[in-house]
């Protein structure tokens, strides 16, 4: 979403063309502490790493897309949308600060600079407006329940108005509300958090409520009321909804600890900078957390798509792993029904009463291997796949 924090004297990094004029930003005259050579190739093998896994990891998921029609599902066009962004921050913007941080500065000048800042904070913002508006997918498809055939306008219209939201909030710094430029190691740019005007200050308190925390706060609450629904459903049936139960309190559990563990890090240091006294933040102390927001698109297909059974599946077939597909029974077989048939009257006076997910597993050959079709049928689920 975005990159390092502290900002640092651009002398020795941008030439005499890009003069801190031309910045239209009041950098502080006092040196401020670097990364010694040292410390900037730690980062760059931590970037480098990022950059590598990242993607891979989303390009996999783009491939199973490709190939596997079952998975082109509604929901699923948000978790696509997801991947495409991390990739594009992978390939746009952590290959600029990886060959900056090899060289020990900035190497791509001002315009550079403003790109780098752009992308990575247009990018970042649509993969958490992607990861929120998927949480309350979640949560309506478990609470309105709907027999009709699967709707694409909707999905499409979540990822078309997440990409517009997020130029709606990283094209005002290009035009004059803030501003991009060189910030922490010197590696690598974004928002100048350090900026002390009231304009740049204002535009940072927007970015943090409507980018930042409303995210946060639609994950936390959709997420709590899907595992409550659930644990209502484990109360009546507990041998049949035990396991269910267990498997989505662990991705729940994960979803939020790793999207917290990202960003969180980042924006209370991001916000230290910005209203803290000068020089409060150092170089030094912005580096892991910028790390741990760029190390979201390594994370986010594993939890968000590779641990879903769908792709999980696919995934084996892909790779020509089809014989693991059958070595646990029923553990990896598709049930062809999404929900037991529950007394009707206790059924209903759960929140999961009317639940269906639309983004549940399917019955589909594309991603069954014909042994696994023979294999006995597993235990009817208690509820639909709500999570992965």
């Amino acid at each position: 979403m975005f990159s390092e924090v502290t900002n640092i004297n651009l002398t020795s990094n941008f030439s005499d063309d890009d003069s801190l004029t031309s910045l239209g930003q009041e950098w502080s005259d006092t040196p401020q502490e670097r990364l010694s050579r040292t410390g900037h190739k730690v980062v760059s093998v931590f970037l480098g790493s990022i950059m590598f896994f990242g993607f891979v990891n989303n390009l996999v998921v783009l491939i199973l897309f490709c190939k596997f029609k079952t998975l082109r599902t509604p929901v699923n066009m948000l978790l696509l949308n997801i991947s495409v962004s991390d990739m594009l921050v992978c390939v746009c913007g952590t290959t600029l600060s990886f060959a900056s941080s090899l060289r020990a500065r900035w190497l791509y000048g001002r315009h550079g600079c403003m790109w780098y800042g752009f992308v990575n904070s247009c990018f970042g913002i649509v993969s958490l407006i992607s990861l929120a508006v998927l949480s309350y997918d979640r949560y309506s498809t478990l609470m309105v329940y709907n027999k009709r055939a699967p709707d694409y306008r909707k999905p499409l219209l979540a990822v078309g108005g997440s990409w517009l939201y997020s130029l709606f909030w990283t094209v005002p710094p290009l035009l004059g509300w803030s501003s991009y430029g060189l910030e922490g190691a010197g590696t690598s740019c974004s928002v100048t958090w350090t900026e002390r005007t009231s304009r740049s200050h204002s535009y940072i308190i927007c970015l943090f409520i409507f980018c930042l925390g409303i995210p946060v706060l639609v994950m936390v609450y959709c997420y709590g009321r899907l595992l409550y629904a659930v644990k209502q459903v484990g109360r009546i049936r507990r041998t049949a909804a035990r396991r269910r139960e267990f498997h989505i309190l662990f991705m729940v559990i994960t979803t939020v600890v790793c999207y917290l563990l990202c960003w969180m890090p980042y924006g209370v240091v991001a916000m230290m900078a910005t209203f803290g006294r000068p020089g409060l933040i150092t170089p030094v102390a912005s580096v892991v957390p910028s790390i741990l927001a760029k190390s979201s698109t390594v994370f986010n297909p594993i939890i968000y798509i590779l641990m879903n059974k769908q792709f999980y599946r696919c995934f084996l077939i892909l790779f020509h792993c089809k014989h693991q597909m059958t070595e646990n029974g029923h553990s990896s077989m598709p049930s062809k029904t999404t929900a037991v048939q529950l007394n009707r009257r206790v059924y209903e006076s759960t929140p999961a009463a009317t639940g269906h997910i639309s983004g549940s597993p399917q019955y589909n050959k594309d991603c069954i291997s014909p042994a696994s079709e023979k294999a006995e049928p597993p235990d009817p689920p208690a509820l639909p796949d709500i999570m992965p």
